[in-house]
């Protein structure tokens, strides 16, 4: 398989479709993980993004991927989660916010929909966060059953168990 040269992409832009409020303000303070006693948020979608919450509900699993604006895009070596006692690694082996393309990957669950927000958490983005897409969690025991019109169903059981039998859900032909 031929590799595409990636000078093809230099003009790759993002879009973002909304920012985080959150009572974290400083980058030094917040948790390294949403695991790691992390709050709620908002997520404040953009109006011209908003017909893409069609579908979400209170309870959903989801991705939030956002824009980590203030990382340094220069770093590509750190001491895992800032501690000098870890021997140095490249970034790639970690979740270090500063890296090439900051992208921030956090696993929330959405608390409540509010019109354009979304309630949602545990996340450790700090407030002014720029959000650049929101995805379902996918359950591992009912992706085989998939097809592109279920998929977003699947990302809670809640939610899966209202999807009518024959339309979303059927097993793929072999």
């Amino acid at each position: 398989m031929a590799t595409k040269d990636t000078k093809n992409h230099a003009g790759l832009r993002l879009r973002t479709i909304g920012v985080l409020r959150s009572r974290l303000k400083q980058r030094d303070r917040a948790p390294k993980q949403g695991s790691e006693a992390a709050p709620d948020a908002w997520l404040e979608v953009d109006a011209w993004a908003s017909p893409a919450l069609e579908g979400l509900c209170a309870g959903d699993e989801v991705f939030v991927i956002t824009w980590l604006h203030e990382a340094q895009r220069d770093t590509l070596r750190v001491h895992p989660r800032d501690d000098p006692r870890n021997p140095m690694a490249g970034v790639f082996a970690t979740r270090s916010a500063d890296r090439p393309n900051p992208l921030g990957l956090h696993p929330v669950t959405v608390r409540k929909i509010a019109g354009r927000r979304l309630r949602i958490g545990p996340i450790e983005a700090i407030d002014g966060t720029p959000v650049v897409d929101v995805k379902p969690v996918l359950r591992a025991d009912r992706a085989e059953h998939l097809d592109e019109a279920g998929a977003s169903l699947l990302s809670s059981p809640r939610r899966a168990s209202r999807v009518r039998p024959g339309r979303a859900l059927r097993r793929p032909s072999r």
